[in-house]
């Protein structure tokens, strides 16, 4: 069995002259990017360098809408109408869309940031709403969310392709949901439980929850976090256990 998965890497969240995370140290090891639209991080200067960056080391771009949240960063739940939704998405997504295409690219994927990304998990309006935005907007991008959540069903639903995402430093839950940060087991922290986690999601299709119980997940792109103290060994080293265990890694819309 020949085994794919897309590298994905949350950037851009930075303002102006101030960068989070280490975006350009992590570029050559990742095949998407998600790049923040400005709700819960970033600006226009900072969207326009974040892009200009990924596509000269030939990686993916998507746009990574959020919540409306500077201060808590969008990872804050907030009272929102799936019509709000739709159009934070429609808005963050046509931003983006715009500083790509004045760079000569073209958009990958969409894929919705913290809090609006579990929310959208869990909630099938919301979930809907998300997708049928990022449908209307361009029907040929891929909507990424939870592996096995309601975004990935209503993204179907609405005709889109979806790609189901994993995580390698977070914890699972026995329902398939994200350990909330909140909580102190939320993260993992040690490199090679990361690394193993990843490789048995996407070769066994499994993954250890909270609850001592194995849960059944589908892996289509892997999610790692840019903004760590040892963030750019750990994706170095991910890519590298990733192609010397027999799995090709590539952008999303190149599997086949």
């Amino acid at each position: 069995m020949t085994f794919r998965i897309d590298l994905n890497c949350d950037m851009g969240e930075g303002f102006g002259a101030y960068s989070i995370g280490n975006d350009e140290q992590i570029l050559p090891y990742i095949t998407s990017a998600n790049i923040a639209c400005g709700f819960h991080a970033g600006d226009p200067a900072t969207m326009r360098k974040t892009v200009i960056a990924a596509l000269d080391k030939k990686v993916a771009v998507g746009a990574h809408p959020g919540l409306p949240d500077l201060i808590g960063f969008g990872r804050r739940n907030m009272s929102i109408t799936p019509a709000e939704a739709y159009e934070y998405v429609v808005y963050q997504v046509g931003a983006l869309e715009a500083f790509i295409r004045a760079e000569g690219g073209s958009m990958q994927h969409v894929k919705p940031h913290g809090a609006l990304y579990n929310m959208a998990a869990v909630d099938p309006e919301l979930a809907e709403a998300i997708a049928e935005a990022v449908y209307r907007v361009n029907p040929e991008l891929f909507l990424v969310g939870l592996a096995g959540s309601h975004l990935i069903e209503k993204g179907l639903q609405a005709g889109l392709r979806v790609k189901n995402e994993v995580f390698a430093d977070r914890t699972y839950q026995h329902d398939g949901t994200l350990t909330p940060r909140s909580q102190p087991d939320a993260l993992i922290t040690d490199e090679e439980k990361a690394v193993s986690q990843v490789i048995r999601m996407i070769k066994e299709g499994k993954v250890a929850t909270r609850q001592a119980v194995d849960k059944e997940i589908v892996a289509e792109t892997v999610c790692i976090h840019g903004d760590g103290q040892h963030a750019v060994e750990f994706a170095k080293r991910i890519r590298a256990t990733l192609e010397e265990s027999g799995i090709a890694v590539m952008a999303m819309g190149l599997e086949t």
